[in-house]
């Protein structure tokens, strides 16, 4: 089978093989992240997490407030569970008679921008979340930055 997927005869496939971002890119995207927000004077905490969400690489400023490391990881976890932007999410969440509104109460779950999935070839391969920017949009961009400076390293 060419996907690399294992299947039974007429059934569907029963395991599937899934490309992870390595500890050495996660760190550089981390670093791009981390680098942006203090080139604007943001002190900030960066986590990439693997796609199911558990933290590769935390990083923070020696300045940033300690509620940035939970709000990084979170944001990032929630990027990666729901294989959107955290922005995304919460834009849908919060949108007037929403019915997914009981996910903003999961615990771990952070919305608000900043988080952002990490693709290659059409797959996630991880997600990183920045916090201790000056709002949910400023986090995005540092996120976008570090996504920027590891594309070269993510093809595949």
């Amino acid at each position: 089978m060419s996907s690399g997927r294992m299947a039974w005869a007429d059934g569907p496939a029963s395991t599937w093989s899934q490309k992870i971002i390595t500890p050495e890119v996660a760190l550089k995207a981390a670093q791009a992240a981390q680098a942006e927000c203090s080139r604007r004077g943001w002190q900030v905490s960066v986590a990439v997490t693997d796609p199911s969400g558990l933290p590769l690489v935390v990083l923070r400023d020696r300045y940033a407030g300690w509620h940035t490391l939970s709000a990084a990881e979170g944001k990032a976890r929630t990027a990666a569970s729901w294989r959107q932007s955290t922005a995304s999410v919460a834009a849908r969440v919060n949108a007037p008679g929403s019915a997914e509104r009981a996910i903003m109460n999961l615990p771990g779950v952070v919305m608000i921008g900043g988080g952002l999935p990490i693709e290659a070839a059409g797959q996630m391969v991880g997600a990183i979340g920045v916090s201790g920017a000056p709002g949910g949009d400023n986090d995005d961009l540092c996120a976008k930055i570090a996504l920027q400076a590891v594309s070269g390293d993510l093809e595949f």
